[in-house]
């Protein structure tokens, strides 16, 4: 497979807080060739990088954050880079070698810290703009991202709809809702009550590796289904508590079991620390959290008025954290403007996960939709052709 790896400096950038950096870089990864009329743009999720496809390993990158969705774009997958020209850009606000918190301030010759700029999903698709302007590239074929990602997709429909011929939304929504809100709230105090914070200032010195790990665990909690958390843990007994070496116990720790559970959580804690910013993560989350679709707007579909190309959005059944429902009021929201639109859910048990984790499901309907839009033979408009009849969703942490 063709690809390139690379940054680009943009020059001063202006954020739409206001404020300006002199220089934006953005590192993004290109795969297969262009051919004038076939670029596809991918727009990672919260903490992934530019590195979307190709299997091998990197020392910079590991997680959800390495390849991470290798198993959808690539030579004879759904998104085939021998037909289309894929491009991946890290947003702004990252630490995966785009402009962010953990970067160089040319004028201090130290890290940005909390004297970066905040960084909105409108920045992140204002920077792709420019990074694309540089490719040498002024038309999309299709845009696509998940999570987050999914918004950033949304972002350009609404800023750039006479850009970009086919949408394609993967477990997202037009904004967050109150509980997704109040957990990122909680993650982002864990980080931020960590002494070792340092009010941002902590480059050069310990990090604040607990509060982050917490945080990715209160992240980690919110990507599973409660069917998943059973099937994968149950009540089990881990058997050992070397994973217990992250944080202080209480007393009563050595008699009590600990779970499969706590050790998952434990392990996805202490790795992400090892490889992400945690000044990053409060960025990245207050961007998501902040999306809005509607704003400037009276309503989602104004937004997206001005769109007139198709729309695909793809929704999970055990997704509590962008739900089935809430995918179907987007859908709506483009039916709304006579946009072509689909929306393919997938009865799946895995959360919201599950777009990277169940490609053979996923799969399918972007690659017809990418090639044949709509009309595709795997892109099911499911709510249109059994009303409401898909599976109910898992709207609550705590309720079934």
């Amino acid at each position: 497979m063709s690809s390139t790896r690379d940054a680009v400096s943009l020059g001063e950038f202006t954020f739409e807080c206001g404020e300006s950096i002199p220089d934006l870089e953005v590192a993004y990864e290109t795969y297969g060739e262009f051919t004038g009329d076939n670029a596809v743009l991918v727009c990672h999720a919260l903490t992934g990088s530019a590195h979307v496809a190709g299997g091998r390993r990197r020392a910079d990158t590991a997680g959800q954050a390495h390849a991470w969705w290798d198993d959808i774009v690539g030579p004879g997958k759904a998104i085939d880079t021998t037909e289309y020209y894929v491009v991946c850009a890290n947003v702004p606000g990252s630490c995966y070698g785009t402009s962010g918190p953990a970067s160089t301030n040319p004028e201090t010759g130290e890290q940005w810290g909390t004297d970066f700029p905040a960084v909105t999903v409108g920045d992140w698709t204002r920077a792709q703009r420019r990074l694309l302007d540089e490719l040498g590239v002024p038309y999309l074929h299709a845009v696509v991202g998940g999570s987050v990602g999914g918004m950033n997709v949304l972002e350009w429909a609404k800023r750039h709809p006479d850009h970009v011929d086919r949408l394609m939304v993967v477990a997202a929504a037009a904004r967050l809702d109150p509980q997704c809100l109040a957990l990122d709230a909680i993650a982002r105090r864990a980080i931020t009550t960590d002494p070792d914070w340092k009010g941002g200032d902590y480059y050069g010195d310990d990090h604040p590796t607990q509060g982050l790990a917490l945080a990715r665990q209160i992240g980690h909690v919110m990507y599973l289904s409660k069917s998943s958390m059973e099937d994968k843990f149950g009540r089990r007994s881990a058997g050992m508590d070397a994973g217990r070496d992250t944080f202080d116990t209480d007393p009563a720790a050595g008699f009590f079991p600990y779970r499969e559970v706590e050790s998952y959580l434990d392990y996805q804690g202490e790795t992400f620390a090892e490889r992400f910013d945690a000044n990053a993560y409060l960025y990245l989350t207050r961007a998501m959290d902040n999306y809005d679709l509607a704003a400037g707007y009276d309503s989602d579909a104004e937004a997206l008025a001005a769109f007139d190309g198709e729309a695909l959005l793809v929704s999970f059944t055990g997704d509590w954290h962008f739900t089935v429902e809430q995918s179907e009021g987007l859908a709506e929201s483009f039916r709304a403007t006579d946009t072509d639109t689909a929306h393919h859910v997938v009865d799946s048990e895995h959360g919201h996960d599950a777009f990277l984790v169940e490609p053979d499901r996923v799969g399918p309907p972007l690659s017809d939709f990418l090639a044949e839009g709509i009309a595709g033979k795997a892109v099911s408009d499911t709510t249109e052709d059994d009303g409401d009849e898909y599976a109910p969703v898992h709207t609550s942490l705590f309720g079934k």
